[in-house]
């Protein structure tokens, strides 16, 4: 099977499958150039409402794929940056559903997610120590921010792997199931998600990054749209709302 990434929607979400198995599913260069057209792509796509980034078979993301580097990983680390600016920039909510290994890139794609579910017996690791390449700063910043400084420190200070109580005790995935359940929680989560207010869920997205500075723009969105209308009378006739507003709309 040829390294690439794999793309399906269904029911208002995209699957975004990495696939490499012979490696582990390691991002190659191509890989990570595809990432940001492709989510931009879904981005625009009204009938995407959530993105699930995966990987094929047991295993999320090996990280990198380092067998042709010659240069020290500078370009394929700079492509790896953005590819994570731009997952960690898309509009929709994202989640990472993560079996085996999540390792270097593929911890760094999964961070850049909004939630994280895991599959018990998961291993997570940030591992730039072992090949001496300094770990971009935003990339840094990002991890500490999800799991504290003294974590971040520990992942990337030692390398070592952490299990999945680990990470879920520190904040690097949400939820742990047992494997055969991970598949059924994400679907089921997706669909909640898709369900909700994508209005909500954008302009939240932003605050919780630290737009503030879009206050005016989302109040404006807010009184040109009928989500809350909506969302109201629903909930007086007891029926599911009908939320139609998109990031295009």
């Amino acid at each position: 099977m040829e390294p690439a990434l794999h793309l399906t929607i269904a029911d208002g979400t995209a699957t975004v499958r990495i696939t490499n198995p012979a490696k582990r599913n390691a991002m190659t260069d191509a890989m990570w150039r595809a990432l940001p057209g492709l989510l931009e792509r879904c981005a625009a796509d009204p009938a995407v409402r959530v993105l699930v980034l995966t990987g094929e078979g047991d295993t999320f993301c090996a990280g990198a794929d380092i067998s042709g580097l010659t240069d020290g990983g500078s370009g394929s680390r700079d492509l790896a940056v953005a590819a994570e600016e731009a997952l960690a920039a898309f509009p929709k909510p994202t989640l990472a559903a993560i079996r085996g290994f999540c390792v270097g890139g593929g911890c760094q794609l999964a961070a850049a997610c909004d939630l994280r579910f895991a599959a018990e017996g998961a291993s997570f690791g940030v591992t730039p120590a072992r090949l001496g390449i300094v770990y971009a700063a935003s990339s840094t910043r990002r991890l500490a921010e999800l799991v504290g400084p003294a974590t971040a420190k520990h992942l990337l200070f030692s390398a070592e792997l952490i299990d999945t109580e680990r990470a879920l005790r520190t904040g690097l995935v949400d939820e742990v199931w047992p494997g055969d359940a991970l598949d059924k929680r994400v679907a089921e989560y997706a669909r909640v998600l898709a369900s909700r207010s994508q209005l909500t869920q954008v302009a939240a997205k932003e605050f919780v990054a630290g737009h503030v500075d879009r206050v005016a723009h989302w109040a404006e969105h807010s009184s040109r749209s009928d989500e809350a209308v909506e969302g109201v009378a629903a909930f007086l006739e007891r029926r599911q709302p009908r939320f139609v507003w998109t990031v295009e709309g």
